[in-house]
């Protein structure tokens, strides 16, 4: 039979056009399809870089479909490159599905690694030394979702981290909810502009 195509997961830039990774360059360049989070905006890191692989738009809404689209299109030989809008793909954003299904038929899936919202914000942020770090994605929209958060998890002795959605929330009302609806003083980590917020003195560290 024919042989299956590879599946990379391909880190993107997270604000600074010139962070993307040669590797990941010449693997956009090369593959026959990118699935793209939102074919907007990846279609502009495209331009930049002068790259015209075909865009299949991959977004939660449609995860499902999508997913079944890609694996037919691996299988029969096609290679593609999975992106998020920013960042490595799969981290709080759309891509675990296709992977699992790509892992369960056999289908190489090849990591490009590159900027990470979390890893780069705790490299500059001074505060973990040997703590441990309990990263918990995206903070729940509604206040109850929030207050049902495992407490065992919240009582742990480690830096919590979460990804802020800048669109609904501003970082001082994100941290301020969280730290009402936790009981959380320690410092928060949030996704946008890799910005700080401590409880405990109600000034910007970063």
């Amino acid at each position: 039979g024919k042989t299956a195509g590879t599946l990379y997961i391909v880190a993107t830039p997270i604000g600074n056009l010139e962070d993307i990774t040669l590797r990941a360059i010449r693997i956009l360049k090369e593959v026959d399809f990118i699935a793209a989070e939102d074919t907007r905006h990846t279609r502009k890191l495209l331009a930049h870089l002068q790259i015209s692989t075909k865009l299949i738009a991959y977004y939660r809404e449609q995860e499902r479909n999508r997913s079944e689209k890609l694996l037919d299109l691996l299988k029969e030989g096609k290679n593609i490159a999975l992106v998020s809008d920013a960042g490595t793909p799969c981290i709080s954003d759309p891509g675990a599905l296709v992977v699992s299904l790509a892992h369960e038929e056999g289908i190489c899936v090849s990591p490009i690694p590159g900027p990470s919202a979390l890893t780069t914000a705790l490299s500059c942020a001074g505060l973990t030394g040997e703590q441990p770090i309990l990263f918990c994605g995206f903070p729940p929209g509604k206040k109850k979702a929030r207050q049902s958060a495992p407490q065992e998890e919240m009582d742990m002795d480690s830096l919590i981290c979460w990804y802020r959605d800048h669109s609904t929330l501003s970082l001082k009302d994100c941290s301020h909810k969280l730290s009402q609806d936790l009981g959380l003083s320690r410092a928060q980590v949030y996704k946008r502009a890799l910005e700080l917020w401590s409880d405990d003195n109600e000034k910007a560290l970063l």
